[in-house]
């Protein structure tokens, strides 16, 4: 069935006690909500995409703040954002700090929504620390208050550099130059042997089993975490 765009342009009101559709305003009714293409928020869009030697991530710039587009900081390391929980509640994240949460992609256990990860962070940061957050999973648009550099490819899962970040190794996201750099030398990444993770409590119960075998067929988070054009 075809949908009328010009229907799009309406707007209901009551008139004489009944309801009638009115042409909508030509012009914003309040630009500091809704603008124009000519008078944008932002000039450069609120999406970026960083690279560098830890991968690829996008990045969600609208809603950071002047000052808060480059982090150069420690790693703290994680493996769960049930972790993260924990180590703030005891202030082991009061500091300068960039969070990496890996084995959270597509391939590992589904690339399921951090939805936990942003208040804590946010709390940092309101307390003047410098903090911001690179992953391997997903978050929603809920995000962007922290700088957050998510969807990384290649996951740890399938070797990416990010199984090898260690607590402490100095990392750099530059949103406005679009870098994401791990600042440490190839010669101590070489030497460095990476312990897989036990998936296992990640991938059972709560009927997760059923979805074991469609998390292999899974593309990378590059190419969309889908199923449906997995090539054998």
């Amino acid at each position: 069935m075809w949908t009328r765009l010009d229907k799009y342009t309406k707007e209901p009101a009551i008139r004489d006690g009944k309801l009638v559709w009115i042409d909508a305003p030509e012009k914003s009714l309040d630009p500091d909500v809704l603008s124009t293409v000519e008078a944008p928020f932002k000039a450069d869009g609120g999406l970026s995409v960083l690279d560098g030697n830890l991968g690829r991530a996008v990045i969600k710039t609208s809603a950071l703040r002047e000052g808060r587009t480059v982090v150069k900081a420690p790693a703290v390391v994680f493996e769960s954002q049930h972790d993260l929980d924990g180590a703030f509640q005891a202030g082991d994240l009061d500091k300068d700090c960039v969070v990496v949460v890996r084995y959270q992609g597509p391939r590992a256990i589904g690339m399921p929504e951090l939805h936990k990860l942003t208040p804590p962070l946010g709390v940092l940061q309101d307390k003047g620390f410098k903090v911001a957050l690179v992953t391997d999973g997903r978050m929603s648009g809920a995000s962007g208050k922290v700088p957050a550099a998510i969807h990384l490819y290649p996951e740890a899962l399938d070797g990416g550099l990010i199984a090898k970040v260690n607590n402490g190794d100095l990392i750099e996201i530059d949103a406005e130059n679009n870098v994401i750099k791990l600042h440490v030398s190839e010669e101590e990444l070489a030497k460095r042997v990476v312990v897989p993770k036990d998936l296992s409590a990640e991938r059972e119960g709560m009927g997760r089993e059923m979805f074991n075998g469609l998390r292999q067929m899974l593309t990378t988070s590059e190419e969309g975490a889908s199923c449906v054009f997995h090539e054998a």
